[in-house]
């Protein structure tokens, strides 16, 4: 029974056997592939290496040169690299190199060279690892970065890349429009080194941690529809409506990408239209809804009333002047009334048409009854001057009816309106009140 025992002890592997089986097993189904050249030929190579190549079997590779294999662009390389490892052991740093298959056509891969012992002597054990998923992902990768780089080349809309330093990492070429700034060198450029001055909505200056993109960097919030005006260097303003976010929400230190339309010309339509419905289109003054509204507010306030006294202002014989020289004639008088009024009101005073030749006056702030006199006869000279109109001189005198307002008054806009007519009808001379009166009456029975 010893004997027996004896017996197997002797044929169990040693541990350096078991260890090299191991390997062996290791390399054999490792999906690298891995092969041994000695004195520059080739005599082992694992399956992976038959796939790699194209081979059949081992036969197609085993006996055969190492250079077979290699692209004549990688040959230098790759000895240079053998001929550095001059001690057992020792190992190569990671390289590309190109090899060629047996079926012609080439295969990138990383390769690592250890010189290692093979059956007694000095060989060299090479371990390649094919790049092609690798080298597909990229082109793949490459591809959609060209695919959304020309898209957003070829957006009207602005988009900058600015990292966390506040620095431009790429603007396409709509962002470069927008601002006025094509140099070369925008990219790399701190957003509060490019010679731009940006305002808030109301145009006045705006600070930089105001900035979208900052807002974005700071916090992580994504801000949209920020409209913001632009002063380029060229001296043009330009409105801008922005959003921002960040590129990978889940990086805190992830860039930030910008994007902005220029809205000027739709901000300009849009206030053009309001003030087309704020304005009366002949003189260019306030119109009926708009001086009502502004006395609607002061009269709604409750503290000292920013309007003082309502003036109401009616043309006396203006119908005769549209009835004998025309409309356009008289189109021309109104507008050079409404010239005048303007230029004998303060600033802040308020003046409107309200309709025909009636004008109505918002006095500002606190007016006292020296002023509001003189203030009145200027109006009622200045308006009295002769006008002269496609050769006619006209004559054209003012009836001013005045209502003061005070605090915690009461009134509407309407009643205000209405006891200031009456003032201006009162004040009237008398020559003038039934025409006046008449064409009151008039509007009344149309409505």
């Amino acid at each position: 029974m010893q004997e027996v025992v004896g017996n197997d002890r002797a044929n169990a592997p040693t541990d350096a056997e078991q260890l090299a089986q191991r390997y062996r097993t290791l390399v054999e189904y490792s999906p690298d592939a891995v092969v041994v050249h000695e004195r520059g030929v080739i005599v082992y190579a694992n399956p992976a290496t038959v796939r790699l190549l194209a081979a059949e079997t081992t036969d197609d590779i085993v006996g055969q040169p190492i250079t077979k294999f290699v692209h004549p662009a990688s040959l230098t390389p790759m000895l240079e690299r053998i001929r550095c490892l001059t001690i057992a052991g020792t190992a190569s740093v990671p390289a590309e190199m190109t090899l060629l298959r047996l079926d012609g056509r080439t295969v990138d891969v990383e390769t690592v060279s250890v010189l290692t012992a093979w059956h007694e002597h000095l060989a060299y054990q090479v371990v390649l690892h094919d790049l092609t998923p690798q080298r597909a992902a990229e082109a793949a990768q490459e591809r959609a970065e060209q695919f959304f780089a020309t898209v957003v080349s070829q957006l009207e809309e602005g988009v900058v890349v600015i990292d966390r330093e506040g620095r431009i990492e790429s603007a396409n070429p709509a962002a470069r429009r927008i601002f006025g700034y094509d140099a070369d060198d925008l990219v790399g450029t701190r957003i509060d080194d490019i010679p731009l001055a940006l305002l808030d909505a109301n145009a006045q200056p705006m600070p930089q941690s105001w900035y979208p993109v900052m807002r974005t960097l700071a916090t992580g919030e994504t801000v949209t529809r920020f409209v913001f005006g632009v002063d380029r260097p060229d001296g043009q303003r330009r409105w801008l409506s922005a959003s921002s976010r960040l590129l990978n929400p889940e990086d805190p230190n992830s860039a930030a990408v910008s994007s902005f339309n220029d809205i000027t010309e739709f901000r300009a339509s849009r206030r053009q239209l309001e003030y087309q419905a704020t304005h009366d289109p002949l003189t260019g003054l306030a119109n009926r809804a708009l001086v009502l509204s502004r006395l609607a507010a002061a009269l709604g306030t409750s503290e000292d009333l920013p309007v003082s006294t309502v003036l109401f202002i009616d043309l006396d014989g203006f119908k005769a002047i549209n009835d004998t020289l025309g409309h356009a004639i008289g189109d021309t008088v109104l507008q050079i009334v409404a010239q005048r009024l303007q230029r004998g009101l303060r600033s802040d005073d308020i003046v409107g048409r309200i309709g025909g030749d009636e004008f109505l006056v918002l006095l500002s702030g606190r007016t006292l009854g020296e002023d509001l006199e003189t203030l009145v006869t200027r109006l009622r000279t200045t308006m009295a001057e002769p006008i002269i109109a496609r050769g006619h001189r006209i004559q054209v005198n003012a009836s001013i009816g005045i209502t003061p307002l005070h605090p915690g008054d009461g009134r509407t806009p309407e009643a205000v309106l209405h006891d200031a007519d009456i003032a201006m009808y009162r004040a009237k001379p008398p020559g003038h009140r039934d025409s006046a009166l008449s064409r009151r009456s008039d509007s009344t029975h149309a409505s």
